[in-house]
């Protein structure tokens, strides 16, 4: 299974869209830290006392704009998976590498799980680059104007979050690629994709406006494709905010007025080993 994972690793960082996605990662945190400079320029000319609404004010811009650097970052994350993973075995199919290994004495799922490891594990990373880089910028550059006020425990289980994220997307982008083609999975991840996080914004608004129909339809959407929970997760352990009725108000759309809950975490995790579990079952019968 280990020189399954190096090439992994090799064909992944020799692939284009890496090579692309580094660089435009890079001058999108230029351009987060670049905002967050301006933003505490205009925060100390604007609203430089110390009262009650001044400091709502700067909480409000401090976690707003680090959620929005998030939100963002994890965009990139979650498309940087999905390229890199939905043709992982689809593409070795229809291009007839795979013979060369499937002739050897390799289990199948050998052959599926090297695959995994060594995507979830570069992506992995990759995402905990991006969550340390968004967040130094707002302590560093941010200052005491527009940083967010978070203690290590925080930031661990934050990160945690964050880089479990893509993870997920590898799982299911594995079963996906036993199943169908690269550009099919990648159009049906893609979607799905979408339809997470545009569910989990409408169960944000259904929470604060008290409207049960958009929460149904927030809920039912996490639990075709559950990622937004984790993103969610990632901004609750970072504002820990969200038994707060105010959070919404406070922290604009990217804040958390519906915490995902432990079942829902749970899960979460167990999509990701069933879509896992079920890419290998799916393999070992397929005939290529």
């Amino acid at each position: 299974m280990w020189p399954i994972i190096k090439i992994t690793y090799r064909e992944m960082i020799s692939k284009r869209i890496f090579t692309i996605t580094l660089i435009m990662s890079l001058a999108f945190l230029l351009l987060f830290g670049l905002a967050t400079g301006y933003a505490v320029k205009e925060m100390k000319d604007s609203f430089g006392g110390a009262g009650p609404e001044a400091l709502l004010q700067k909480n409000f811009f401090s976690t707003q704009l680090l959620g929005m650097g998030l939100y963002f970052g994890s965009v990139i994350t979650a498309l940087l998976a999905i390229l890199s993973s939905v043709g992982s075995i689809a593409s070795e199919i229809e291009s007839h590498q795979i013979d060369t290994w499937l002739a050897r004495a390799l289990p199948r799922y050998k052959y599926v799980l090297g695959k995994f490891f060594g995507l979830a594990s570069m992506l992995g990373l990759y995402a905990l680059l991006m969550f340390a880089g968004l967040l130094a910028i707002n302590q560093w550059v941010g200052g005491g104007a527009l940083a967010v006020q978070v203690s290590g425990a925080q930031i661990l289980k934050a990160a945690a979050f964050f880089v479990s994220m893509p993870i997920i997307l590898v799982c299911v982008a594995m079963l996906l690629s036993s199943i169908t083609t690269t550009v099919t999975g990648g159009i049906i991840l893609i979607i799905l994709y979408g339809i997470s996080f545009i569910g989990g914004f409408i169960e944000q608004l259904g929470v604060a406006f008290s409207n049960s129909s958009l929460t149904n339809i927030g809920i039912i959407s996490s639990l075709v494709f559950p990622t937004d929970s984790l993103f969610r997760q990632t901004t609750l352990s970072l504002f820990d905010t969200a038994d707060d009725p105010l959070s919404f108000a406070s922290q604009g759309i990217f804040g958390t007025t519906s915490p995902p809950s432990t079942a829902m975490l749970i899960y979460t995790i167990l999509y990701g080993i069933v879509a896992l579990g079920l890419s290998i079952r799916v393999f070992q019968k397929r005939d290529v």
